[in-house]
């Protein structure tokens, strides 16, 4: 076990104002992994105000110096690939061959697509004698979430660095070593002192401070609801920018002339990726109800061919959820689709078969599920699918869209014109067609308590500018 108390400020490792450590649990052993410390409201003020005291200068580097700090970031990121997929698969619990291919790639492929989006990207326009410039909008609190941690470091830290701002992040107490490796990366590309500060903590206290600061001019969360609602409530009376990314339960319309199998297949797979712990997981399956049964028993094999195991084993498809809290709560939403009268298809509460420790829970298909149903409207964050049939595509849509979430949704059928119709009226940020993966290049976020603001290539570039009108300009 690796003792990581210190934090990164002002381009320095130093020690926290008072010591605090706490152990880092490997959710599969249930046993400490490495050891943190979690910070006060007095290192957030110190990381704070370094970032205040770097912005003058940063925010006036080129473009062309922050092309080439972002591309040394990338450089040295590549020889700690294996480092940063190493230390997520031991810290939250992800299957190694996940964290290798998918976990730690996020970062490479967020970083190349802000090297390409800052070299296209103009800062500055004219029309007439008014001149439009966009400005690093100033110094910034990053929280971050332990499910994909690497990707929700990347995808802040990358267009604010792109934007000329400075910075203080927060990541998940769950799982911070991939954020320590980030910072150690961030010193090794010659990050100048002050722009990226790291102050490990906990929400209420860390994330409180940051979230409130008067010298924090943006704050940028990803996690659950509840919190985000906590940070916004904090930042009100200062007055920041306040961008949220938060909580999901994706719907996945599969139409009546969709190939059942492989949509319900890819619905599975793509579902119980990363154990379920993703925000924009297709949780809600709905199925047209002559093809119910078939889909039930179609998801049943899909989810009992799936491998939980060990992480480090790189035949595991599915490694433990992250903690023991997140393990409890995932049992208390399947007994409550049980006591509410879904029907279990496979999986159900307890550890699977061959498991007595370690947070791993048995995959787990519900049928027969009512829109109105617990497990239909809370985000379990778990390897827990809902299959909800319907009569009507109109019936399909209505329940699609009744949720206080709308980060993403998925269609599935043959009709490419009516998938595209379906999809049009969907209130989601994201809607994945015939299971289209991820774009990259395309903006990310949501609708209603999903959160506000846009992540990724140019639409997250402009979350950290603000605009500023100069009229008068003589023309060149």
């Amino acid at each position: 076990m690796t003792d990581y108390l210190k934090f990164y400020i002002n381009g320095e490792w130093v020690d926290p104002v008072k010591p605090n450590a706490i152990d880092v649990i490997n959710p599969a052993t249930e046993e400490p992994c490495a050891r943190i410390s979690l910070g006060s409201e007095a290192d957030v003020d110190k990381a704070v105000a370094a970032a205040k005291a770097a912005f003058p200068s940063f925010s006036r580097t080129t473009k062309e110096q922050r092309i080439a700090l972002l591309e040394k970031i990338l450089e040295v990121y590549k020889t700690r690939y294996d480092d940063i997929a190493k230390a997520i698969s031991m810290e939250m619990g992800a299957p190694i061959t996940l964290a290798m291919k998918a976990q730690a790639a996020t970062g490479v492929g967020h970083l190349m697509q802000m090297i390409k989006t800052l070299k296209e990207f103009e800062f500055e326009s004219q029309k007439g004698t008014t001149l439009i410039a966009h400005e690093a909008i100033g110094v910034c609190a990053f929280i971050t979430p332990w499910n994909w941690p690497i990707n929700q470091i990347v995808c802040k830290v990358g267009p604010a660095l792109a934007a000329g701002c400075t910075m203080v992040l927060k990541p998940s107490e769950i799982a911070p070593l991939n954020a320590i490796i980030w910072a150690e990366i961030m010193h090794a590309a010659g990050v100048p002192k002050g722009v990226f500060n790291l102050v490990n903590g906990d929400g209420p206290t860390v994330g409180q401070a940051l979230s409130k600061h008067p010298d924090v001019d943006m704050v940028s969360f990803t996690g659950s609801t509840r919190a985000g609602v906590l940070v916004a409530k904090a930042a009100a009376d200062t007055v920041k920018r306040v961008h949220q990314e938060l909580g999901g339960k994706s719907a996945n319309i599969i139409l009546p002339d969709a190939d059942l199998k492989k949509a319900v297949t890819s619905g599975v797979v793509s579902m119980m990726r990363n154990s379920g712990q993703s925000c924009n997981a297709p949780t809600r399956m709905f199925v047209q109800a002559k093809q119910h049964d078939e889909a039930v028993a179609v998801a049943k094999s899909v989810a009992e061919s799936l491998k939980v195991g060990d992480p480090k084993a790189e035949d595991t498809t599915l490694g433990p959820v992250v903690s023991e809290t997140q393990y409890n709560k995932i049992q208390k939403l399947i007994e409550a689709g049980i006591a509410e009268g879904a029907t279990v298809a496979t999986g159900g509460p307890g550890r699977p078969e061959g498991f007595n420790r370690g947070y791993y829970v048995r995959p787990t298909i519900f049928g027969n599920v009512k829109n109105s149903m617990t497990i239909a409207r809370e985000e379990i964050f778990g390897p827990v699918l809902a299959i909800l049939p319907y009569e009507t595509e109109e019936q399909a849509v209505k329940d699609a869209n009744d949720t206080v979430y709308g980060l993403a949704a998925y269609v599935q059928g043959g009709d490419p014109k009516k998938v595209r119709e379906v999809a049009s009226q969907l209130r989601a940020g994201n809607v994945h067609l015939n299971g289209t993966p991820m774009d990259m290049t395309a903006p990310f976020g949501g609708y209603k308590q999903s959160g506000n603001g846009r992540e990724y290539a140019a639409w997250g570039l402009e979350e950290f500018l603000e605009v500023k009108a100069v009229m008068g300009v003589q023309a060149a």
